[in-house]
């Protein structure tokens, strides 16, 4: 699929993420839990997936025909930015096959001291893959599309220091984002 062809698809769609860290029930040591679930999904309706680590990008990626949501979540020392957060796992991500690639694009530097609008330019340099932007502030949204990304997602709206105990789901960003930027918006 080219890029125009997966934004259709997602269009209007529900995205599901299938994710488990290690620690919580869904996951397991031997992989093979997350591909049933996304596959169930594709099965009664989802229009795309949303998963975490290269083993499961790539076992999904086997087994849905549906656009992948991809991303890494690795925490840095001194860093907050943790989805995805280098180029090491932007590598992974695309290397396991998804067709998007989540990134943090909070405010907070990613690891090496490299800001934001920076690192889209770095993952755009490399690769030819959609870039999905997770933000929790309109003024993250407008800096991630400026620099170069794709799509903006809410994801980190009420998880960063400064947008923490805010009401979730937060409909006035997702509002605001809707009606001034123009890029799709998960």
């Amino acid at each position: 699929m080219n890029k125009e062809q997966i934004l259709n698809k997602l269009k209007g769609g529900l995205i599901v993420s299938c994710q488990a860290l290690p620690g919580e029930p869904l996951y397991s040591d031997n992989g093979g839990i997350m591909p049933r679930i996304a596959k169930a999904m594709e099965h009664v309706g989802a229009v795309g997936i949303r998963c975490n680590s290269e083993r499961d990008i790539h076992e999904i990626r086997e087994v849905v025909t549906l656009p992948v949501i991809g991303l890494v979540k690795k925490k840095y020392k001194n860093y907050f930015p943790y989805i995805t957060p280098t180029m090491c796992e932007v590598d992974a991500v695309v290397r396991a096959g998804a067709d998007i690639v989540a990134v943090d694009c909070t405010r907070g530097l990613h690891p090496g001291d490299v800001k934001v609008e920076d690192f889209i330019r770095q993952v755009k340099e490399k690769y030819d893959i959609l870039i999905l932007s997770d933000i929790s502030t309109f003024e993250e949204a407008v800096n991630a599309v400026q620099a170069g990304a794709d799509m903006v997602s809410t994801t980190m709206s009420g998880y960063t220091p400064y947008t923490a105990g805010s009401k979730e789901p937060d409909f006035e960003l997702l509002h605001r984002l809707v009606e001034q930027l123009p890029c799709p918006i998960i």
